[in-house]
């Protein structure tokens, strides 16, 4: 939380908005222009700094069908790198940038975060496995801490859909989280449960 505050400030609600990328290559509806997508985004991010927003996230929204993240070609990887190097480029550094790669391409965002400077990247599945339009997703927060670490990247927060929209979970139905309250919270020096009372 320490992390979250020094990123974010006070307390107060904030506002984060979304750079929806057009489809990128090797999707079904990619226009064929890389450069487009480029100054699309650079334009969206221009009214946001304009607009005095708190925070931005950049995410390939237009990637449907979506795929599981094991499907996930390099392609999606390098054009998310180059777009949002470019965003962190125009946006001041005052303004956190965070990154999300659907489906579920959560250790591609620490890729693509790390590699671009953003501060923060958005997960799905990261705790409790769910069912979507592309398939199971298992929970991945063991795995992608370990490659956060791995990459050297324990500067760029994971913020979490725990029980996403657009996803059923049937699978998670019979836990009561009422009654054990666990929350996941990224430390300063440590990723751990806590049991909430």
């Amino acid at each position: 939380m320490h992390r979250f505050k020094i990123l974010w400030g006070d307390g107060k609600c904030k506002v984060i908005g979304m750079i929806h990328l057009g489809a990128l290559p090797g999707t079904p509806f990619y226009k064929g222009s890389i450069q487009k997508i480029l100054d699309n985004a650079c334009r969206d991010a221009e009214k946001y700094v304009t607009s005095n927003i708190d925070g931005v996230l950049i995410e390939n929204m237009n990637d449907v069908p979506y795929v599981q993240a094991k499907h996930l070609g390099p392609e999606t990887t390098a054009v998310m790198s180059l777009v949002c190097g470019e965003v962190r480029r125009l946006v001041p550094s005052s303004i956190p940038c965070g990154v999300q790669v659907l489906a579920g391409g959560n250790k591609e965002a620490v890729a693509v975060a790390h590699a671009s400077g953003l501060q923060f990247i958005r997960a799905e599945g990261y705790v409790f496995s769910h069912v979507a339009d592309e398939g199971f997703t298992d929970s991945s927060a063991g795995e992608l801490l370990r490659y956060r670490r791995h990459l050297g990247a324990d500067n760029v927060l994971v913020f979490t859909d725990i029980k996403k929209k657009h996803s059923a979970h049937a699978i998670t139905s019979g836990e009561d989280y009422s009654n054990h309250k666990y929350v996941v919270f990224q430390c300063t020096r440590n990723n751990v449960w806590r049991r909430l009372e």
